[in-house]
């Protein structure tokens, strides 16, 4: 399923969430040793049109000072709480960390040096009350630096974000972890395994290309390997 979103219209939005006892979105923030960009990404969510959310924040067991960073959010608004690993266990564990501890309606991603634009979470919430039947939502990437990553199939190749799946990207309905369990632990590409998984469980799978996750492939030292939250 693929959205036209030309048909999307802010006039959707509705009182539903705030009838609710739980938050619509869990934003799961996953970090190792980035105390220099968190900033960037937490202040993109409290720039949001939608505030119906909470944030998670993982922290891998960073040894720079990102707890600091962190507190400092945690402190002041009380829709961020932090979760420290007490060793350094990878991305794949740091989000099925987060998505136990979520507890909104959808939970979704931001890695730790990237960021939304400010209608990230509005626009999805919208497309996701129009479709009510959707489990997981994804797409919608705008890329600063390279576009190109590695072929999951073939490491040998490299491919175009656009033709990639985008786990940050990913809005997942969170009763569907009870179905098809977390992420599994792989060294590349987990988020790839785990759409493949919800398709082949028959779960309605859409993707928009309203382009409002901003995917920073410009950071120094980014690594493509799962233990790279």
């Amino acid at each position: 399923m693929l959205f036209d979103d030309s048909v999307v219209h802010t006039s959707i939005v509705c009182c539903l969430s705030s009838m609710l006892m739980r938050p619509f979105f869990s934003v799961i923030v996953c970090t190792f040793n980035r105390s220099a960009l968190l900033p960037r990404a937490l202040d993109s969510v409290l720039s949001q049109v939608e505030s119906d959310w909470e944030v998670v924040i993982v922290d891998d067991a960073s040894t720079d000072d990102s707890v600091q960073t962190i507190q400092k959010y945690t402190e002041s608004d009380p829709r961020f709480r932090l979760i420290r690993h007490d060793r350094n266990r990878g991305t794949s564990a740091a989000r099925n960390t987060g998505i136990e501890a979520a507890t909104g309606l959808f939970v979704t991603f931001l890695d730790s040096d990237d960021a939304y634009d400010p209608e990230h979470l509005s626009s999805r919430k919208i497309m996701l009350l129009q479709h009510p039947g959707i489990h997981l939502l994804h797409g919608g990437v705008t890329v600063i630096g390279d576009p190109f990553v590695v072929d999951k199939d073939d490491p040998t190749k490299t491919i175009h974000v656009d033709d990639c799946v985008v786990g940050g990207t990913f809005v997942i309905r969170k009763d569907v972890f009870d179905l098809i369990g977390g992420f599994a632990d792989l060294a590349y590409a987990d988020d790839a395994e785990f759409h493949d998984r919800a398709e082949r469980t028959g779960l309605m799978i859409a993707r928009t290309d309203h382009p409002t996750y901003i995917y920073h492939r410009d950071t120094p030292g980014q690594a493509t390997s799962n233990h790279g939250t």
